[in-house]
């Protein structure tokens, strides 16, 4: 029991501090119109939950995104940094004349847009990388730069 590992996720408890002042002040003093959690909601950017594993060949990421389209997804790779981008809209249905004035009463469903930047430790080839998404789950693979091979250039100085 000495050696086993303890996952502690400090965003999780700052997200939920933060997530309690924001209803606090939501609640205290903002009108009823500006305060309504779910045009808050709409307008912040989410940290999807991720998880980043390594070999001596390749990166290994999951991202967590439930409820988004496959095809609402974008991944982009700029040298050694990655960016997730996905996007959920609200449902919109047709109502009946007695749905119209309806209101929520809870929503804890997340609309709006979700983002997330990784850095990796050494260089990647993007353009070999691989994606796949499934139940909500995008993993992704991306191969290594093999910097065994590289070897340090001299660059001759001109007058």
């Amino acid at each position: 029991m000495k050696h086993d590992i303890i996952i502690r996720e400090p965003d999780l408890y700052f997200d939920s501090i933060h997530q309690e002042l924001n209803n606090f002040l939501r609640d205290t003093l903002l009108s009823s119109h500006f305060a309504n959690p779910l045009n808050i909601k709409k307008n912040s950017v989410w940290r999807p939950a991720i998880e980043v594993k390594q070999n001596k060949e390749n990166y290994t990421v999951k991202v967590q995104l439930p409820g988004i389209k496959k095809d609402d997804i974008e991944i982009e790779i700029d040298n050694d940094f990655m960016t997730i981008t996905a996007e959920i809209q609200e449902e919109k249905e047709e109502k009946e004349e007695s749905e119209k004035n309806a209101k929520y009463h809870t929503s804890e469903f997340r609309y709006g847009k979700y983002q997330r930047t990784i850095s990796f430790d050494q260089p990647v080839q993007g353009k070999e990388a691989t994606a796949k998404y499934k139940n909500g789950v995008l993993k992704i693979t991306i191969p290594k730069q093999n910097t065994e091979d590289y070897k340090p250039q001299k660059i001759e100085i001109q007058e």
